[in-house]
């Protein structure tokens, strides 16, 4: 969940990395660290707390005056040892000669590090990231016979490899080689960028997007050498390995506000053109054509007798709308499952079974693991994702990919929104290979849905009303957001969003469990927002809600544009167009992201880099 960059090029790095630390700050924020090679050797700058730690980096003298062509930078989301100066990243040897970062977790650093502390070995940090830097050093000296070249750093750099256990992206630079940086990964991403002016590494595209004109991703148990004018990928045993380069459809100011006050707002916005575009196409009568990589024959679709789904956070929540509508229309048994807890509980699966796994990234370690157990287990292993070349897209028989572009806040929104489109899209279409829809339902329904993109549009023309609505909640503590059938993942998607960025204490609930425990908890203290969009289960909702209302709760409603009803009893209400029950959960979603924002604006809140959070998970 941490942030890498590195560079070496022909003019000085400083600004290369400092720039792209600041893109990186979203992937973590406990602290940051620049390492350098200078004609005095390696240097290292570093402090800790938030997004502080960028800021004094670009206020100490040497590094702003720094010729340096060669560099690496970190941003760190702690996980061993506490965010301070010590343990924030890049991290030295004993002998300074050697700077590596590290994204994820070395799970026998302790054993690793006894060793190395009875070898001599004196650590400076508490963290399990420094274990390689003494590790990488160790087995240099082990090589001292022979004569020091690149070739000794990748032997000795793929000797350390193996003996890690637990996950990584490294990126290590050294000061005898002032030409070269090495990188590795294991189940943490690692993008390589060829430029015009020298080469890049990230742990994240959009960090050097701006220098970069093609992309080389890293794929798991490869490591890498890369110069200025050249890049060679190897696996541990020094075998050297075949690559494939990569254009990127997102543009520099694509991750840029563009004039917003946050990245969410902006993303938000974005919503329109991010659901219609995963759209384009799309042809629900042909399912080949819905996958942008595939590697099996779609007609094997027409043998699935069960579908799994599996996703973290909001990717599950996506996935819960894909559940009713897969099983709606395709008539085959769908199980859901949260991906951290997939592969423990034992699934049966077989070649008869699909597996379909959502992550936005492409790179959520408990979703990749999922994937991986399933393919073992010999299922069928689809994914739906947005970053293309992403480390899930290597392990699976086929690959969706959503067209939201690059998403920088780390509360989802417009990726959520892109999911709903690919997932219900590819409902439809599993619909026709199953028998379950004739052609022309088909298309009318794809039709239907292609008609949420301007309700979407019509939705966010509705922002003041919305943020004013939110505003008369703003000293409520204590929010229930409930639904019936498609309004219950809307109700937890809505929850998760207001405590990801406001910090209040939120909870979703499908409607009919009020009386099995939540309603004692309500009085005139709590809010209740109930989803009630026309469905076969609005009238039962509306009853809800007057049960809400009857324990002084407060009430917020969600309705749709033709209700003339809700009015007489609720004051406060969210207007959406109306929609096909379906596809309601494009459309109610909106006015509810709004009411987080607000409220998180209201509180003062990092909108964009909630505390604790990052936007990718990349360890367990």
């Amino acid at each position: 969940m941490c942030g890498i960059i590195g560079a070496i090029c022909d003019d000085s790095v400083n600004q290369v990395l400092l720039d792209g630390l600041k893109r990186l700050e979203y992937r973590g924020y406990d602290s940051a660290g620049v390492t350098l090679l200078n004609s005095d050797g390696l240097e290292i700058y570093k402090f800790a707390y938030l997004t502080e730690s960028i800021d004094k980096l670009s206020q100490v003298q040497e590094v702003v005056d720094s010729k340096s062509k060669i560099g690496l930078a970190h941003t760190r989301w702690a996980t061993h040892g506490i965010p301070n100066d010590l343990n924030a990243h890049p991290h030295f040897g004993c002998d300074n000669r050697i700077a590596i970062v590290h994204n994820g977790i070395i799970e026998n650093f302790r054993d690793l590090r006894n060793a190395l502390k009875d070898s001599g070995h004196d650590f400076a940090s508490n963290t399990d990231s420094e274990v390689i830097a003494h590790l990488l050093e160790e087995n240099l000296s082990k090589l001292a016979s022979e004569k020091l070249s690149v070739e000794t750093l990748l032997k000795a750099f793929g000797q350390t490899l193996k003996l890690l256990e637990g996950t990584y992206a490294i990126g290590v630079i050294f000061a005898d080689f002032p030409d070269r940086i090495l990188v590795a990964k294991n189940m943490s991403p690692v993008v390589i960028g060829l430029g015009k002016s020298g080469n890049y590494v990230s742990s994240d595209v959009s960090a050097i997007l701006e220098q970069a004109e093609t992309f080389v991703y890293l794929k798991d148990l490869q490591m890498a050498s890369v110069s200025k004018d050249d890049l060679k990928v190897y696996d541990f045993d020094f075998v050297q390995m075949e690559f494939s380069s990569t254009e990127i459809a997102w543009s520099y100011q694509d991750a840029q506000k563009s004039g917003y006050e946050t990245f969410m707002l902006k993303e938000m916005h974005e919503e329109p053109k991010a659901f219609s575009e995963t759209l384009v196409g799309r042809n629900v009568d042909d399912p080949a054509l819905f996958f942008d990589e595939i590697r099996f024959d779609p007609k094997d679709l027409q043998n699935i007798q069960k579908i799994f789904l599996v996703g973290c956070g909001t990717s599950y929540h996506s996935a819960m709308v894909a559940k009713y509508a897969l099983e709606h229309w395709s008539r085959i048994p769908v199980e859901l499952d949260i991906a951290s807890e997939f592969r423990y509980r034992d699934p049966v699966l077989d070649s008869s079974t699909l597996v379909i796994g959502i992550t936005q990234s492409g790179e959520t370690i408990d979703t990749l693991a999922a994937l991986d157990f399933a393919r073992k287990s010999r299922a069928k292993v689809l994914c739906v994702t947005n970053v293309v070349g992403s480390s899930v897209t290597s392990n699976v028989d086929a690959v969706m990919y959503t067209r939201a572009g690059p998403e920088i806040s780390v509360a989802a929104t417009k990726s959520y929104i892109s999911q709903l489109s690919m997932l219900l899209a590819f409902s439809i279409a599993m619909g026709r290979t199953t028998g379950g829809l004739f052609k022309s339902e088909a298309y009318r329904f794809m039709d239907e849905l292609e008609n949420c993109t301007d309700k979407i549009r019509t939705a966010l023309t509705r922002e003041s009303q919305y943020r004013d609505t939110a505003k008369k909640f703003k000293d409520v503590k204590d929010f229930f957001f409930i639904g019936r059938h498609m309004g219950y993942p809307t109700s937890l998607e809505a929850a998760l969003k207001l405590k990801e960025i406001s910090y209040l204490h939120a909870e979703g609930y499908p409607a009919g469990e009020l009386k099995h425990g939540p309603i004692a908890v309500l009085d005139d203290t709590t809010a209740v927002v109930g989803i009630a969009t026309k469905n076969k289960l609005y009238d039962k909702l509306l009853s809800n809600m007057e049960e809400v209302r009857a324990r002084n709760a407060r009430v917020l409603v969600v309705a749709n544009d033709s209700d003339s009803t809700v009015s007489n009893y609720f004051e406060d209400v969210f207007y959406v167009p109306d929609t096909f029950d379906l596809f309601s959960p494009v459309v109610d979603i909106i006015p509810l992201q709004f009411l987080a924002y607000e409220l998180a604006i209201i509180h003062n809140n990092d909108v964009d880099k909630p505390r604790n959070l990052a936007k990718t998970v990349t360890v367990e």
